[in-house]
Order: structure tokens, then C-alpha cells, then sequence
């Protein structure tokens, strides 16, 4: 029966390990001394669960009979000790804020705040000017339960959005899972398709990334907006939900993608409990062996208020800071997040106490 490694890092630190052995991590400044190494079976069965030195991981793995795994392990460790490479002309050694303009009437959070186009263009400029490197632009809401809307209104409300923001300068990402809206926000100014089905959704997703010669964000979901939250199941939700970004990005790389191109998000909340979010959230330098930057979205979502005390959408920017902050510890690229101001001013105390002497 074949089996499958993963490594997780941990202990992540801005500063080497005091007897030298710690690994780089991402190739910016930070290293990990620890992760966690598990091994599981083609079905999915997990056989082994340990955390370990960096500096024993290789010995383990040939002293209990696993020797033809140490390449695969020597691989995993030098993928997570590489530099990423930019994404969307964007350094990915530090933390990139997405802000999220949605241009609908029924988003979860912020439905209806950025319905008019010359709203959503204005706060659009201003989210820049508070913090934002990127611009996510959608037409299309994907909270739980949404219904779907017809592809002429999504390019109805989007399209002039990205014009006047791309015209204006920002790097605009258009959040959508249609085909026919991936290429026309493309050639309307948009740099980054952000799709939630990892360009599944649509039969002609991939080819029109592909065919749009920019980066691409795949994102976990599992089921549809209509019916993720049902009943999700997962054996291991991080160790399923690494495996199929890893197919995913597999499958970009064949349809003529370039890795450098090709961003994950591991899609908290999409066919999630709060259990699997919060494994998800603990388990996140694991998504760094793939060898792509990741997107973290968790802002204002449902099971913040879960854990808390119920609160509305508009107030858990608390607990959104706390789940962004985790991400921050844990390697997370960019983040896709409605309280831009906060974030980076939750972000530049972060970055300068982990680089404090």
C-alpha cells in the first residue's frame, strides 16, 4: 500500500534556532525548528503522527522503515525553505492585504455597501490608500445558501468597477467562478483571477486562466455555495484539503500555467465546521509544501461569532485580527480581508515585534 508524507512546520522564528540546527523558512529570514511529519495510507488513513526536529526528520523516517519516503521528505524540506517568487509583481516575503469590494445586494458581511459602482470605485481608492496592495472585485455573492446569478448581471456590476480601479493604477483581482467573467475582467484591467472552485466551476475555467496569461488564486471549496454547509465531511479536512490543492495546481502546471503564477487558499469556511476551520487555521504552514504563496480568508466569517458571543458580521473584526495574526505566525502570504485599515495596522505591530533584537 502506498503511503503519503506531509510536513508541517513549526516553531517558526524570526531568529535561528540557538544550536544552529533550525531550517529556513520561505527563504525570508524566518526558520522552523520542529514540524509536525505525518504519513498516511492512499485511503487516507494516517499511520504515523509526530513532531520532531528538523535535524531528525530524515534519520526517523530510515530508522522505522521508511526509506522510500527521505526523498520525498528532502524535497518537502527544501520547497519550504525556498524563497517564493513574486505574485503579481507583489514581494511575497511580507503580508499583502486583499480588500474586498464586493459589488452585490446580498453579500454576507457588507451586501449592498458597494452596490453602486462609483461606491465601490471610491472605497476601492481609499482601502489603497489605508493599506491594500490588491483590489478582490465581485459580482457575485458566495455565502452559504446563495443562489446564483446570470453571467450578463456579474459582468454587468463588475466590469466598469475594474476599468475605473485598473485605469486608476490598482492591482485588481476579479473574484469570480465563470469563465466567460474571468475573461472579460482580464481584458477590462484585472491582474489575478480569484476563483472559490479553483477553476472547477466552470468547464472553461482553465483553459481561460490559462489563455489570460495572469495569476491565478485556487481556492478549497467543498460542494456549492448552495449546499457547502449541508454536511461537511473530511477524513483530515488539512491533510484532504492539501491534497487537493496540490491536484489543482497540478492541473494549472498542465494546462500551461506556470507555478509562479499559481496562488492557494486553503477556503475557510466553504464546506467547513467550525472544527475543520480551526484545524484548517492551526495547520496552515502545511499549504507552504506546495510550493505556492497562500491566501488566507477568514474575514468577519460565521464561526467567529460561533466561538464568541454571536456577533454580527460587522463586529467580529476582533476575531477576524486574531485569525489574521495566526496566519501571520504561520507564514501566510496575503489576506482577503474587509477591514483593511485595521489589518495593516494589526499586521506592521506584528511584523515589527517578530523582527524586534
Amino acid at each position: 500500500m502506498s503511503h503519503k508524507l506531509y510536513i508541517r512546520p513549526v516553531g517558526i522564528s524570526s531568529t535561528q534556532s540557538s544550536v544552529g540546527k533550525a531550517l529556513p523558512f520561505m527563504g525570508n529570514g524566518n526558520s522552523f525548528a520542529a514540524a509536525e511529519v505525518m504519513i498516511r495510507t492512499s485511503t487516507g488513513e494516517i499511520r504515523e503522527r509526530h513532531v520532531l526536529p528538523t535535524s531528525e526528520i530524515l534519520p526517523w523516517l530510515t530508522d522505522n522503515n521508511h526509506t522510500d519516503l527521505t526523498s520525498t521528505a528532502s524535497d518537502l524540506l527544501a520547497t519550504l525553505g525556498k524563497p517564493r517568487s513574486s505574485f503579481a509583481g507583489l514581494d511575497m516575503s511580507r503580508p499583502h492585504v486583499m480588500a474586498v469590494i464586493n459589488v452585490t445586494p446580498d453579500s454576507f458581511s457588507d451586501g449592498g455597501d458597494r452596490y453602486s459602482a462609483g461606491t465601490a470605485v471610491g472605497d476601492g481608492l481609499q482601502m489603497i490608500d489605508k493599506g491594500a496592495t490588491i483590489l478582490d472585485i465581485g459580482g457575485e455573492s458566495t455565502r452559504p445558501g446563495a443562489d446564483p446569478v446570470s453571467l450578463d448581471e456579474e459582468l454587468r456590476r463588475v466590469i466598469p468597477v475594474v476599468e475605473k480601479l485598473a485605469e486608476a493604477g490598482a492591482l485588481v483581482s476579479i473574484d469570480t467562478r465563470h469563465a466567460k467573467v474571468m475573461t472579460e475582467a482580464v481584458q477590462a484591467g484585472a491582474a489575478i483571477i480569484n476563483d472559490v472552485t479553483a477553476l472547477e466551476g466552470d468547464a472553461e475555467s482553465l483553459e481561460a486562466a490559462a489563455n489570460a496569461k495572469v495569476p491565478v488564486i485556487l481556492m478549497h471549496m467543498q460542494g456549492t455555495p448552495e449546499t457547502m454547509q449541508a454536511n461537511p465531511l473530511y477524513q483530515d479536512a488539512a491533510l484532504d484539503i492539501y491534497d487537493y490543492l496540490q491536484l489543482r495546481v497540478q492541473a494549472c502546471l498542465d494546462a500551461g500555467i506556470p507555478k509562479d503564477m499559481i496562488a492557494v487558499d486553503p477556503g475557510i469556511g466553504f464546506g467547513k465546521t467550525v472544527d475543520h476551520n480551526l484545524r484548517l487555521l492551526d495547520t496552515l504552514s502545511l499549504l507552504h509544501g506546495i510550493g505556492c504563496p497562500v491566501l488566507l480568508g477568514v474575514s468577519r466569517k460565521s464561526f467567529i461569532g460561533k466561538l464568541s458571543q454571536g456577533e454580527e458580521p460587522k463586529d467580529r473584526v476582533a476575531g477576524s485580527l486574531a485569525c489574521a495574526l495566526a496566519g501571520l505566525d504561520r507564514g501566510v502570504q496575503m489576506y482577503r480581508v474587509h477591514d483593511v485599515a485595521e489589518t495593516s495596522q494589526a499586521f506592521a505591530i506584528g511584523q515589527a515585534i517578530r523582527q524586534a533584537v
